[in-house]
């Protein structure tokens, strides 16, 4: 036995042996002390059984709050979906989502399990302590991501402007919002008293909620009519990079005031405490976003240490919470510090990377926090009449101090009257930032009910409204400023190419090639594909459409990036010159009807195909006459999409026959549109000349018709379609049928096997 395992016994028995060589005192005394320890045991008990309760409760909470979790995000998705089916922003539906589902409506709901509702009203708040964290770290990633979306080379090439514009907005809009507050409060709700004016914390948060600007909307809305480089487009993005920083330092600036004053009470001004609260709040985030910038190269360097982009994208996000915290012990608030992170990492090669790889997580988590907020709502609060006026009242003033704030200057810099309104109405819409301190105000005790709810009316009223508005007048036919400017802008290179397909190639082949410089690419999901490329200062955009390829770069990097292109060019030519002499098409289209064994296959052919879809007897005499008849049986009333479809079906005979061996014919089309994928079998029993494999007359017509989608199973169908032609029973069979029936029945069976 080792001396440390000796030691270690000994002591265990002398720790045993302790309550029987006791004293005699202490004998005596245990004695004594019957009662005492029987009280003592029963505590203990008592004890032991409230721990166990506990435990009970937590594991009841955690089941709770994963139930809860799993309903909020399926509910968000259907309604962030429904809205964007409606052309709306997808926030928008996850907010209403909260509100049907909060406790104040659905939520509050007996169900089996939940007597008291899934979403019941604890301790007199709308949500649980569990619940509000998740969303509170969902407000945190939203704010890390907003500020690597922050174009801060936009902002200096427009700084003048958009400075100007975007300071004139946020200061305009702060003053409307606090005085209309200080002004409609007393008419609509006599009982609360604003005492120290415009300094009382409800009308600092209702000023400083209405700064906000989402611009995401309005660049969506620019981007899909082609607007983004319009004079209007760009002076809006430089705005609303000054307009985002202002209203955090603002936050910043009012958190800190709230944070030193009492809700309720006297509020005592104390300008010279107050000058300080905002010199520390301003000094704070000036110096955390100097020093990030300053920094940023070697953030950069760090984060890269870690080699997987997964990694470091995680580590990214573990300083933006960090920050966030820091932040916070400050007295700010949690969002600015996950704002400056981002806006950190704005300035690497890695933000985009970050950005792409943190999709997953931000569709994950964003939707969790808007809902919650929608949760928050009392919805017979904001139905009542008085809500509703102030509300609508408020968001007027909110609407106007935008259009007149970021107008305004803008016809001090070659912007006539539309193109002031254009930029005044693009920086209207609310949503995120306001949501989020709207949420602040709320959980902090500061904006009641009452105000809560007219804030969120706001945001929805003032994100709804502008869009179609802000569609309407940038095309109208007229020019936005007084006179042309030579801007410098970046190069844009095109490439058009004969079909989609040869345009995936090129433009993997071009991304590929980036890659092996070591740039950083991350995809954009946007409707079009959008890769952002990154290496060190360099910044290129790849945006690819049906058929074209456009890349928008800098100038000075305009012959880099032509090499890169000229070298995937290459790349391409060779490997199809080596392709010619590998791939013999006609000996490979002569295996696809050739099944050694039953395919083993996912989808069915019969599936799709329905017996309307069966032609007994075609009529005509040439391929095209065939095609022409077999796509006149889809079900599609539009003629010109039948049209499409025939074209569409010929530009593919014409690259290779679909004439297949053994009196069989696939011919098949893919379209961009949204339509569901078809099948339309025709038989010929005389045969008509398909140009097939092996010289003989097709018999057998199968019509494969699909959108461009690459989710659309097309090759299973085709493999279906295969694995059954392939038996020599099945075509007889089918050839020699007399009704559509017996086509059907025939294959039924033969599908089976």
């Amino acid at each position: 036995m080792g001396k440390k395992t000796y030691l270690l016994s000994i002591v265990v028995l002398l720790v045993i042996s302790l309550p029987i060589f006791g004293s005699k005192t202490e004998i005596e005394e245990s004695t004594s002390d019957t009662v005492i320890s029987s009280t003592s045991e029963n505590n203990i008990k008592e004890s032991q059984g409230t721990q166990k309760n506990d435990e009970e409760n937590s594991a009841e909470k955690i089941a709770n709050l994963v139930i809860q979790l799993g309903i909020i995000i399926i509910a968000a998705k259907f309604g962030g979906m429904l809205f964007s089916k409606i052309k709306m922003p997808s926030v928008l539906g996850e907010l209403c989502t909260g509100i049907i589902i909060g406790p104040y409506l659905l939520g509050k709901l007996h169900l089996p399990g939940f007597p008291h509702g899934i979403f019941p009203i604890a301790n007199g708040a709308a949500v649980s302590p569990e619940l509000y964290a998740i969303s509170q770290i969902a407000s945190v990633i939203l704010l890390f991501i907003s500020g690597m979306e922050t174009d801060l080379s936009l902002f200096l090439k427009y700084s003048v402007v958009g400075s100007v514009i975007g300071l004139s907005g946020a200061l305009v809009s702060f003053l409307v919002g606090a005085y209309s507050t200080l002004l409609l409060a007393p008419i609509f709700f006599p009982t609360v008293v604003l005492e120290g004016g415009i300094m009382n914390p409800t009308c600092l948060f209702m000023g400083v909620l209405t700064t906000a600007t989402s611009v995401g909307i309005t660049a969506r809305i620019f981007s899909d009519n082609h607007k983004m480089d319009s004079h209007e487009g760009v002076t809006i993005l430089a705005a609303a990079v000054i307009d985002d920083v202002l209203g955090i330092i603002l936050l910043a600036i009012i958190v800190g005031i709230v944070g030193n004053q009492q809700t309720g009470s006297t509020v005592n001004i104390n300008w010279g405490k107050i000058g300080l609260i905002g010199l520390k709040a301003f000094g704070v985030w000036l110096g955390a976003t100097v020093l990030g910038l300053l920094l940023a190269k070697y953030i950069s360097k760090f984060l890269k240490w870690f080699k997987s982009i997964t990694t470091f994208s995680i580590m990214a996000v573990a300083l933006a919470f960090l920050l966030s915290g820091f932040f916070e012990k400050q007295g700010l608030a949690m969002i600015i510090g996950a704002y400056v992170m981002g806006l950190t990492i704005s300035k690497t090669d890695l933000s985009f990377v970050i950005q792409d790889n943190l999709h997953t997580i931000y569709n994950f988590l964003v939707p969790i926090f808007f809902v919650v907020m929608g949760m928050m709502v009392n919805v017979s609060t904001l139905l009542q009449p008085k809500v509703l006026i102030f509300g609508g009242i408020f968001t007027i003033f909110a609407i106007v101090a935008k259009i007149i704030g970021c107008g305004f200057p803008a016809l001090f810099a070659n912007f006539n009257m539309m193109g002031a309104l254009r930029i005044g109405m693009g920086m209207v819409p609310r949503g995120e930032v306001a949501l989020i301190i709207a949420g602040i105000g709320i959980a902090s005790n500061v904006l009641t009910q009452d105000f809560f709810s007219i804030a969120i009316l706001m945001t929805l009223l003032t994100t709804l409204i502008p869009p179609p508005i802000l569609a309407l007048i940038i095309n109208l036919p007229i020019k936005g400023i007084r006179k042309e400017t030579k801007e410098i802008e970046a190069t844009t290179i095109e490439y058009n190419f004969a079909s989609k397909d040869i345009r995936e190639v090129v433009s993997e082949k071009i991304v590929e090639e980036f890659k092996n410089e070591r740039c950083f690419i991350s995809r954009v999901y946007l409707d079009d594909i959008v890769y952002r490329i990154r290496r060190n200062d360099m910044s290129v955009s790849l945006f690819c459409t049906d058929d074209k390829i456009t890349i928008s770069c800098d100038k000075s990097d305009a012959v880099y990036v032509k090499n890169i292109i000229f070298e995937a060019f290459l790349s391409i030519y060779n490997m199809f010159e080596h392709m010619k002499d590998l791939s013999k098409p006609e000996e490979m289209k002569k295996e696809l009807t050739k099944n050694e064994a039953p395919a083993r296959l996912e989808f069915n052919i019969l599936n799709i195909l329905h017996k309307e879809n069966i032609i007994l007897e075609l009529k005509g005499s040439t391929k095209e006459e065939i095609i022409r008849e077999l796509v006149e049986k889809l079900d599609v009333p539009d003629e010109d999409r039948k049209e499409e479809i025939f074209n569409a079906v010929m530009e593919r005979e014409a690259l290779s026959s679909t004439g297949m061996e053994d009196e069989i014919a696939i011919p098949h089309g893919k379209i961009n549109a949204d339509i569901n994928i078809s099948v339309v079998l025709g038989f010929k029993k005389e045969g008509v000349d398909f140009n097939s494999i092996d010289g003989r007359p097709s018999k057998i017509f199968v019509l494969l018709v699909s959108p461009t989608d690459s989710s659309t199973p097309h090759i299973q169908v085709l493999s279906s379609i295969s694995n059954i032609l392939s038996n020599p029973d099945a075509r007889k069979e089918l050839i020699a049928a007399v009704s559509i029936d017996q086509v059907w029945d025939s294959l039924v069976r033969f599908s089976k096997k």
